[in-house]
């Protein structure tokens, strides 16, 4: 019976492990657009990383959209997307929102 419970509490252990939950963290996705934003997607990025409270930014995981890891409390949706429409050139200019 003890090797059961060591077992199960070894198995457990390594299942924990193996999937890292990160206190404190949150996913955002931003839905991108805008004049020719698309060209522009390096600049979106940079903007989004200045942000204090951003870990992350994947702009591959998903065509005209930003995953935004966030610390929970820093950082506010409506900051990411204030940020995203701040990012613009002379002909061209980016639109986010925050897809729920």
């Amino acid at each position: 019976m003890k090797t059961f419970i060591k077992l199960g509490c070894l198995i457990g252990l390594v299942c924990a492990m193996a999937t890292p939950v990160f206190a404190g963290e949150e996913k955002v996705m931003l839905m991108l657009g805008g004049k020719f934003c698309e060209a522009y997607l390096g600049d979106v990025e940079a903007a989004l990383a200045k942000l204090s409270g951003v870990k992350a930014v994947d702009l591959k995981s998903m065509k005209g959209h930003a995953v935004v890891t966030i610390e929970s409390g820093k950082v506010k949706p409506a900051q990411l997307v204030t940020v995203v429409n701040g990012v613009k050139g002379d002909s061209w200019y980016c639109t986010g929102e925050v897809m729920k």
